[in-house]
């Protein structure tokens, strides 16, 4: 293999990429990458008024992932842009940084949960992905060829270490929950899809650093072979794997990204 081959696996030259989450820190970065890769970039979210860096050509549309009829609306007006849809990104997810004014009923003990933040994670990290998928499948079905990457957390496949909070604070059951489901959701869409050339994997990530307090930050640390939480830029070689001809032959799959955190 040549260099040229090698530069073509990785390329994403005129296909159509959705992002869901996509203003967040990290779908911002996978925007990004896949962007400088040769995609068309599309941001699904639900800020108003959000304003794309000057780095970076891409649409935003906003729509809520949780109502279908919004997400069948945004699909269709991707398509009638592009004509087509080559990746999707389930990344959008309820994760407020500890300590942040979002985050002030995320941290409750699990029996004070809410109930309306619980239907909320379910609506937001589960369901939105259903939605989704729903929506792109037939048309990639259609093309014979898609790629599919479900976003999931180290806390999907190992329990929450609570000791790492402040005390009284305990890391969302339902973010937990949601993201120990997205493995699944993963592996039967992939089975669902078998002989279509439609991928669906998943990556699971570790802890960004994002102006965390420095206790949590050496905490968190702390429990990684790395001895450091993760860049925001850590997981863009891996997108970009998932997202191209690159893993051509991976579906069904899960790739952990977490710094040694699920190694000891």
């Amino acid at each position: 293999m040549n260099n040229t081959a090698i530069r073509n696996l990785f390329s994403l030259k005129n296909r159509v990429a959705i992002i869901t989450g996509g203003a967040g820190i990290l779908g911002m970065e996978y925007a990004k990458t896949l962007f400088l890769s040769g995609a068309k970039v599309i941001l699904f979210d639900i800020k108003e008024n959000f304003t794309l860096p000057r780095n970076l050509k891409a649409k935003y549309i906003k729509v809520d992932i949780s109502n279908k009829n919004e997400v069948d609306e945004a699909i269709k007006t991707v398509l009638r842009l592009y004509k087509k849809i080559d990746i999707l990104i389930n990344n959008a997810a309820l994760n407020p940084v500890p300590g942040s004014e979002q985050s002030k009923n995320l941290f409750l003990p699990y029996e004070q949960y809410p109930e309306d933040l619980w239907r909320k994670d379910l609506d937001v990290n589960i369901t939105g992905s259903q939605f989704c998928t729903q929506s792109v499948v037939p048309f990639m079905k259609k093309q014979k060829k898609g790629t599919i990457i479900n976003i999931s957390s180290i806390y999907g496949i190992t329990g929450p270490d609570n000791r790492i909070y402040d005390a009284g604070k305990f890391k969302s059951i339902g973010y937990a929950t949601t993201k120990g489901a997205m493995e699944n959701f993963t592996r039967s869409w992939a089975s669902y899809l078998e002989s279509t050339d439609i991928r669906v994997n998943t990556l699971t990530l570790g802890g960004v650093f994002a102006n965390q307090s420095e206790q949590f930050v050496k905490a968190y640390s702390s429990k990684t072979i790395l001895g450091r939480m993760a860049k925001k830029d850590d997981f863009n070689c891996a997108i970009l794997f998932l997202a191209s001809d690159a893993s051509r032959y991976m579906t069904g799959s899960n790739l952990i990204i977490d710094g040694g955190w699920s190694a000891w």
